[in-house]
């Protein structure tokens, strides 16, 4: 493949070529990862150049030692957001592109406006990108808790009011939520591949691949929907009106924007779905809290098994494999929610690690075990982090431990009125940390979504999110630490946004007990320590009634 991208450097007369990790429907997680094959680097987000003569791989920074194992003989490394193809390449140089696998909005942010950038209607790969044939399905709205009719409504009373007569929606997790259906065409993730163009006077023009719409059942009272091949835009835009366009500029591609602009006028970038979306309703909440339940249970059973686990032939994809055993003992559930993290010892120190036949390391008796795991539920997405030790451990790694848990503590009681977005709220997960010199290169939380992806936006609670948090909204809360070489530490809990009285809290989806041998309770605090008992009585209220006598026993312990 690396050969064929030179041929199309030489043959298309341009200096470079510019390769992402996503498809076409921009998802984070796609069947299809031409970056993988290509550069052999597996994380979930980066892209690669590549010019004449070098090539460079791009990736944040919960991937930079993964990136220098998998690809650092080849590619030269660079972290994002710190630097950008920007701030390295020289401005006169061509770069080749693929209009279909890029937004004008992540052009401008890689290469700013002074580049000169080729469009190249080039297909690396062949095969069809919806290569399962998985047909689509709908939920009940008592499963989703709004029916179809109101939420395009309510969206179309927002097309109104900004003067959109047509809108573009070009997200399939977007429109999985607004149509109330989902489908199988990422790996971990319960999203349907579509677009869609909503017309203000109620038309709905629906692109897929028309095969797996059988099972898709709408009871549309006011709105006409035409289901019609992925690849008919162009057709479908001709058939249309002059008139307004909104689009989504993190989802709507190059090639897909110049359609549009050729004959209508954009007025708005935004798509409204994102916030609406983020804001799960009674129902929604309630089917979360029944699967972070029964996910508690799994996990629970889990942590009982390896922490009296007696033999030493234990291995990452041993307890991988255990642990999924477990969740599959439900039958709720479906499949992860990501790609489970089994890091041990100096492999729980890249961040986003994944085990496989090469990296596949024994459990050792004093190192740490970092899991990092979540499952889709009907009908809903867990996500958990958990630290393990099997011994006595040093007292400079229980502090740092402890740390991480102050931050982790400080996140969950969280005044959200007063600290208002997830910006604020990272500072003060960071605080014990930064104090002794200490920090860790991610966010401190991702929004998540209600049986759709596992980070899912626009919320979150990082350094460059200012999205103001509302009620509903649902995120992850995991400072971390990691020591190249030596070991990673992380715990995460789901949380979702409650209103009581007058106040915003954090309320824990997660019920699942931390590992109370890497606490020194020392270094808490009154207010932390009654956190910590009052989160493992509501574990144990929770999931004792499924537990076998010695795993009750067990978990009454950490009370």
């Amino acid at each position: 493949m690396s050969i064929k991208i030179n041929k199309i450097i030489l043959s298309n007369n341009i200096d470079g070529y510019i390769l992402p990790k996503n498809d076409s429907y921009f998802t984070e997680y796609s069947k299809i990862n031409n970056l993988k094959t290509i550069t052999n680097f597996s994380g979930s987000a980066g892209f690669a150049i590549f010019l004449k003569n070098k090539k460079y791989l791009f990736v944040d920074g919960r991937y930079t030692i993964q990136a220098f194992k998998e690809s650092g003989k080849e590619f030269k490394i660079f972290e994002i957001p710190y630097v950008w193809p920007k701030d390295i390449l020289n401005k006169k140089i061509k770069i080749g592109f693929d209009p279909n696998l890029f937004t004008w909005e992540t052009l401008k942010k890689y290469f700013g406006d002074n580049y000169s950038l080729v469009p190249l209607n080039l297909k690396l790969n062949n095969k069809i990108e919806n290569y399962y044939n998985y047909p689509f399905f709908s939920l009940s709205s008592k499963v989703a808790g709004e029916n179809v009719n109101k939420k395009i409504n309510r969206f179309i009373k927002i097309m109104k009011q900004k003067k959109i007569d047509y809108a573009f929606i070009s997200s399939g997790e977007n429109i999985c939520w607004l149509l109330n259906i989902r489908g199988k065409d990422l790996p971990n993730s319960p999203v349907a591949n579509c677009k869609l163009i909503i017309t203000k006077d109620k038309k709905i023009y629906f692109f897929s691949n028309k095969k797996k719409i059988g099972k898709i059942k709408f009871s549309l009272k006011e709105f006409k929907i035409r289901f019609l091949e992925e690849n008919n835009i162009l057709k479908c835009l001709d058939s249309l009106k002059i008139g307004n366009f909104s689009i989504d500029k993190k989802t709507c591609s190059v090639y897909e924007e110049s359609l549009i602009n050729y004959k209508f006028k954009i007025i708005d970038f935004e798509d409204p779905i994102y916030i609406l979306k983020s804001l799960k309703n009674k129902t929604e909440i309630r089917n979360m809290i029944n699967s972070h339940i029964e996910d508690g249970v799994a996990l629970t059973k889990f942590l009982y098994w390896i922490k009296n686990y007696k033999t030493n032939n234990l291995t990452e994809k041993k307890v991988e494999k255990k642990l999924e055993n477990f969740r599959k003992k439900n039958k709720n559930y479906l499949y992860p929610s990501f790609d489970t993290i089994a890091g041990s010892g100096p492999n729980g120190a890249i961040i986003h690690y994944r085990s496989n036949r090469f990296s596949n390391r024994k459990l050792k008796k004093n190192d740490l075990l970092l899991l990092d795991s979540g499952g889709q539920y009907k009908w809903g997405t867990t996500d958990v982090t958990r630290t393990i030790c099997f011994s006595m451990i040093s007292k400079r790694i229980k502090n740092i431990f402890t740390r991480v848990l102050k931050g982790h503590i400080a996140v969950a009681l969280t005044d959200i009125k007063k600290e208002i977005n997830g910006h604020n709220i990272d500072k003060i997960a960071r605080k014990s940390l930064n104090s002794v010199g200490l920090d860790y290169r991610h966010g401190t939380g991702h929004g998540v979504g209600a049986f759709l992806n596992v980070h899912e936006g626009p919320q979150g609670i990082s350094k460059n999110n200012f999205i103001k948090l509302k009620e509903g909204m649902i995120l992850s809360n995991e400072p971390g630490f990691y020591r190249k070489g030596e070991f990673g530490i992380r715990i995460e809990n789901l949380v979702f946004i409650k209103r009581i009285k007058s106040k915003l809290m954090f309320e824990n989806l997660t019920m699942a007990p931390i590992d109370t041998d890497l606490i020194n309770y020392k270094m808490l605090n009154k207010k932390e320590k009654k956190y910590l008992f009052k989160y493992h009585f509501d574990v144990y209220k929770n999931i004792s009634p499924h537990l076998k006598i010695n795993e009750k026993k067990w978990l009454a312990n950490l009370i």
